[in-house]
């Protein structure tokens, strides 16, 4: 429990805090008291996701194969993996801002926006999409951090490229009267900072980068994709099930969307752990895995289901009680509050089989399983999803839509945490003969053999 729980931590200061800064940057647009401004970046930042999460994929993919490496005792290999997969993480997403620059108002009008809010959401889109293959790098170095076991360092990136943007945001965003455009410029300025610091402890600290070539290409390639490519499917069932419910929730208009949109930065901050808990223990279990310490296995996984448990109750419960606060700093209107406070009574609830489906995922991606990973990312908010938001929005209007997605969650969670723990078991078994073996067959004439 104590690695687990010190690595989460540690991950978890820092992604929260970077997430802190999301929702401080939402907070200051709140200042300006235009509900349209928050509605856009509510739509931006559900087509974001999409690219966020085939990031994190990438890092999924390169983590899981660099700590199995160093598991296996060939830190010249994990080299050559890391940077391989650190160069296929940035030509993969340079071409998905490729695309999301190029159709942006197509992909800002299928998620339901239209007119001043539309045009808002893809200028900010269009600002902020080109650094992508800047994170992409950052990301698969901070992931080789956290392979090696170096928590520390790895908060520390995320902690001085957020520190960065707690800053200058408040200044670009309201100081200087610039709005959506100073918090896109914000967040590039971040994801610069980012990078320098992830390859800075990843190749001066330990050495976990080699200079680009074909061979360490070649040889890393099959490997990593065979990870990387399911590991995306399934870190795209989320956004792909966000930008179905932010459809859904489109049509009950702007103050709805942006309670939507405050729903979404108070997810991220608050269950932070959560997500840091899926990065951590993928080293673990990569590590054990490679050194074939499977009772260490099974041990990760219950102490990664116990403490994500503990986390989201009490945080849920901190949320509860933070409720006049959250209303009255975003400035939220009537529609606005009903879909912030069926989140903070429902919605955050569900982050309680969330953590397992998190764990159950991870385990999988990282236990040569992926494609059970993508199987239940996918029921849940490819299939399940859309389903119960249109029925349960119908049924109490907007906040029909937080409903339905805690219920899926619960539902799926709690079905892909059975059957991680029984695949975690299964490892490392050996099949013992049965108890009733047929008696040998005796040997003719054995009276000859005797002692006269």
């Amino acid at each position: 429990m104590g690695h687990v729980v010190r690595m989460t931590l540690a991950g978890t200061l820092g992604i929260t805090f970077v997430f802190l800064v999301d929702a401080a940057n939402l907070f200051w647009i709140a200042q300006l008291d235009q509900p349209r401004l928050m509605a856009a970046i509510g739509f931006a930042f559900a087509i974001q996701y999409f690219s966020v999460s085939a990031g994190i994929g990438l890092m999924i993919a390169s983590t899981a194969l660099v700590s199995r490496r160093i598991g296996e005792g060939d830190k010249e290999l994990a080299r050559r993996n890391a940077t391989s997969a650190a160069m296929i993480a940035f030509v993969f997403q340079s071409i998905v801002a490729a695309m999301i620059f190029i159709y942006r108002h197509e992909i800002v009008a299928l998620s339901g926006a239209t007119g001043e809010t539309a045009a808002l959401a893809a200028r900010y889109l269009a600002m902020s999409v080109p650094t992508l293959g800047i994170m992409a790098i950052s990301m698969i170095a901070n992931g080789t951090l956290r392979a090696v076991g170096d928590g520390k360092r790895s908060m520390l990136v995320t902690l001085t490229s957020g520190g960065v943007a707690m800053v200058i945001d408040p200044i670009m965003i309201v100081t200087f009267g610039w709005g959506l455009d100073g918090a896109a410029i914000g967040l590039n300025i971040s994801r610069v900072v980012m990078l320098f610091m992830a390859l800075r402890f990843a190749i001066g600290t330990h050495n976990l980068l080699a200079l680009p070539s074909v061979s360490g290409f070649l040889e890393t390639a099959k490997p990593y994709f065979q990870i990387a490519l399911p590991a995306i499917l399934a870190q795209m069932a989320t956004p792909v099930g966000n930008y179905m419910l932010t459809a859904v929730m489109a049509p009950f208009g702007d103050e709805a969307m942006a309670g939507w949109a405050v729903v979404g930065r108070l997810t991220v901050v608050a269950f932070g752990g959560i997500f840091s808990l899926s990065g951590a223990i993928g080293g673990i279990f990569g590590q054990n895995y490679g050194a074939r310490s499977y009772d260490r296995l099974r041990c990760t996984y219950r102490d990664a289901l116990i403490f994500g448990f503990v986390y989201t109750a009490v945080t849920w419960g901190v949320l509860i009680l933070c409720k006049p606060l959250i209303l009255s700093g975003f400035a939220l209107a009537p529609m606005g509050i009903e879909v912030v406070t069926a989140f903070l009574y429902v919605g955050a609830g569900g982050f309680v089989f969330a953590a397992a489906l998190f764990v159950a995922t991870t385990a999988f991606n990282a236990l040569a399983r992926p494609t059970w990973a993508t199987l239940t990312s996918w029921v849940r908010d490819g299939v399940m999803t859309l389903p119960f938001a249109l029925v349960l929005s119908g049924w109490f209007d907007a906040p029909g839509v937080i409903y339905a997605q805690a219920i899926v969650t619960v539902l799926v969670g709690g079905v892909a945490a059975w059957l991680g723990w029984r695949y975690v078991c299964s490892l490392g078994r050996e099949q013992l003969p049965k108890l009733d073996l047929a008696p040998p067959r005796p040997y003719a004439h054995a009276d000859r053999f005797r002692r006269r």
